[in-house]
């Protein structure tokens, strides 16, 4: 089991690496905006993972305020792409 969380955290890593080169390389504003929210998507879970491994509970109800922070912060960008306010 433990193995199996290691290599999933790994893998999750490598996949926001990804997410952060396409954040820093993105060639306009939006395709940044998306590849924010793909790295938050991203770095819930590995914020779960992590409680387990820890044993630590904390760390979700982190994930779980992260989430929620996440969901305004796009909405608030598809209402500014939407109506220009």
């Amino acid at each position: 089991m433990k193995t199996l969380l290691e290599l999933a955290l790994v893998l999750a890593a490598a996949a926001a690496l990804l997410s952060v080169y396409r954040l820093i390389k993105g060639p306009e504003a939006f395709s940044r905006a998306v590849a924010l929210d793909v790295l938050t998507l991203i770095t819930m879970p590995m914020m779960a993972g992590l409680a387990l491994w820890v044993r630590r509970s904390i760390y979700l109800d982190v994930a779980l305020v992260y989430a929620v922070l996440s969901f305004l912060g796009v909405m608030a960008l598809a209402r500014y792409a939407d109506r220009g306010v």
